[in-house]
């Protein structure tokens, strides 16, 4: 399949980390997913960690987003016309999350994340936004960017294709690092229109915010009449129903979510004080818009979601439960982030609190450790710089099973 794949796909694949690469070997191409389980072509049964990369927290084909996929099959998959279910999503939305007192559906990640860069630089009239290095916001083309030598400098793109001059408007500062931000303020006073970070950061593998990290950042945004824009694409309604801004107590001005809000289907939306959305079009100067955007299906899988989640709470006293007895383990070189049911094994004694700290890990480990999980049944993030999450589908049986896998590992 991969070789075939590979004559009419970039890599055999349709997004990068699934080839891979930074592990060695070929991609699995799945056939099927039930429960906490996949199952691949060649007819293995996986225990399933990635989740698709987040939104399945309740396991795969859960019984309420399946039975409300067939039932809005009933009426139609996409109109490009307003349904009565968008509004019902939004609003739910705005019940779990108050600081989104306003909310625009979009298709996916990468487009929330740009939509609010794109409201916060027209409302602030500014152009500079200030990002971290290791948090990825999507392959947007002004965030696609590494850091500087320097605690505040003016990025390069981590990607060919993206001239300079959308490079050179992303300011990109270490995470958790408060004074690179404050420096990054003082040195271009009046220019910076927002400040965007992943509050839980995912993808330079889970890395929780610093005690005053996210506080502190709402200050120097006030102070400095920037906004504020939490990217919860991963972590949104995963480490608590109202998201990281719910679990630390921090108001961002606006807030990106996606994955878990299509309940399996791609969606994602972006929002927040009713004052910046109203910059946007068609109400506002401010243009964004879709055809799938807010699209039946999509709308009701999540929908039946984010209900289910709100009406059993205990789904995150199960997981916290469970994701802590899967790190409880001390593995030797190896230390352990996790927040709720976001977690990371990275390889390497010190603690992981920035990019620079995860890229000291060793990853040729980390491969060896990734095939010995694969043969043992159990499936991990082909990458070391990737969260993983554990979803109400992982049975206490599973959990163990995992743990014996790894300690199997470190006792070879």
């Amino acid at each position: 399949m991969l070789e075939r794949a590979s004559k009419v796909i970039p890599g055999g694949v349709n997004s990068p980390v699934r080839a891979f690469r930074s592990v060695g070997g070929g991609p699995l191409f799945i056939k099927k997913g039930e429960g906490c389980r996949l199952i691949d072509e060649d007819g293995n049964a996986l225990i399933d960690y990635i989740g698709s990369w987040g939104p399945l927290i309740l396991g795969h084909r859960p019984k309420c987003v399946i039975e409300a996929i067939e039932a809005v099959l009933e009426i139609g998959t996409s109109f490009g016309a307003p349904t009565e279910r968008e509004i019902h999503l939004a609003e739910a939305i705005r019940d779990a999350v108050p600081s989104m007192e306003m909310v625009r559906l979009v298709n996916s990640g990468t487009e929330a994340a740009m939509s609010a860069l794109r409201v916060a630089r027209g409302f602030t009239g500014r152009d500079l936004c200030i990002k971290f290095e290791g948090c990825y916001h999507g392959h947007v083309d002004s965030l696609l960017v590494k850091a500087g030598s320097g605690l505040a400098t003016l990025g390069l793109s981590d990607s060919a294709g993206v001239p300079p001059a959308f490079a050179a408007t992303t300011i990109s500062v270490p995470f958790n690092d408060l004074n690179a931000v404050a420096a990054a303020f003082e040195n271009h006073k009046g220019k910076i229109a927002s400040v965007m970070v992943e509050p839980v950061a995912g993808n330079m593998g889970c890395v929780p915010p610093a005690p005053g990290f996210l506080e502190g950042l709402r200050k120097l945004c006030t102070d400095n009449e920037a906004l504020l824009i939490f990217d919860e694409v991963m972590c949104g309604f995963r480490v608590s129903f109202g998201g990281a801004q719910g679990l630390y107590g921090v108001t961002p001005d606006m807030t990106a979510f996606g994955k878990i809000i299509g309940g399996g289907l791609p969606i994602a939306a972006y929002g927040g004080k009713a004052e910046v959305m109203n910059y946007v079009a068609p109400v506002g100067p401010i243009y964004q818009a879709g055809t799938l955007s807010g699209n039946p299906l999509a709308v009701s899988a999540g929908l039946a979601m984010l209900t289910y989640l709100k009406e059993h709470p205990e789904v995150y006293t199960t997981l916290e439960k469970r994701t802590a007895a899967l790190c409880s383990d001390n593995l030797p070189g190896v230390t352990v982030n996790r927040v709720g049911s976001m977690f990371t094994f990275f390889f390497t004694t010190e603690p992981v609190y920035d990019y620079e700290s995860a890229k000291k890990c060793d990853t040729k480990r980390f491969a060896a450790f990734f095939h010995h999980m694969l043969e043992h049944g159990v499936y991990l993030a082909p990458s070391q710089f990737e969260a993983g999450f554990v979803g109400l589908a992982h049975e206490d049986a599973d959990i163990e099973a995992t743990r014996e896998a790894a300690r199997q590992f470190f006792a070879a």
